[in-house]
């Protein structure tokens, strides 16, 4: 029921968001050198990596220095970048990694390999499910990047403070999913970008 509840809905978000879509390559491939997609490995169910699609933001190789996003003022950000990450559109190409079955509207944010090695046993239960381009946890660390920008150790604070709580969340939707837990969480994201 999940599946065909992913495959509908994205497949009518993508033909809705296609000609902002394309706008929005022309703009990023106009403003700055590189592509108009971003695709980075993270870590999926079972533990398969696969590549998560996104509006490219940053400059190309941004990456190199360091897989955190510290504050919306992160010199490795564009111009338009600044736009997309604000309201979220950067995230749109993921409906990609939904139809293609790698992810679902509503799971657990699928994290990077270097970030997935440190978790424990317990933990990697989140890792039993397909990941998410919405959950729990990201409505409540909505604005991680400020967060972090604001930290003294952004990279300290991301690995004992903000992961362990977001693994929480995850395994607390894990445990109570459905597709009324899932409509929720989405009309909750949708509001949060709206605000």
């Amino acid at each position: 029921m999940k599946r065909i509840f992913d495959i509908v809905v994205s497949s009518f978000v993508l033909l809705l968001f296609l000609p902002f879509g394309i706008l929005i390559g022309i703009l990023i491939a106009a403003s700055s050198r590189g592509g108009v997609f971003y695709i980075q490995q993270r870590v999926g169910e079972n533990q398969k990596s696969f590549g998560l699609f996104k509006f490219r933001t940053m400059a190309i190789d941004a990456d190199k220095s360091g897989k955190l996003t510290v504050g919306m003022r992160d010199s490795r950000i564009t111009a338009v970048g600044f736009f997309l990450r604000k309201y979220k559109l950067d995230e749109f190409p993921q409906f990609i990694n939904v139809l293609s079955g790698t992810m679902s509207i509503v799971g657990p944010r699928p994290e990077v390999h270097e970030y997935v090695v440190m978790y424990t046993e317990s933990q990697l239960d989140v890792l039993k499910v397909k990941p998410g381009i919405t959950d729990l946890a990201s409505l409540e660390y909505f604005n991680e990047n400020d967060l972090l920008g604001k930290s003294k150790d952004p990279q300290k604070t991301y690995v004992e403070e903000v992961m362990p709580a977001k693994l929480d969340l995850n395994k607390k939707y894990i445990s109570n999913s459905s597709i009324g837990a899932d409509l929720k969480i989405i009309w909750r994201t949708f509001k949060k970008i709206i605000s």
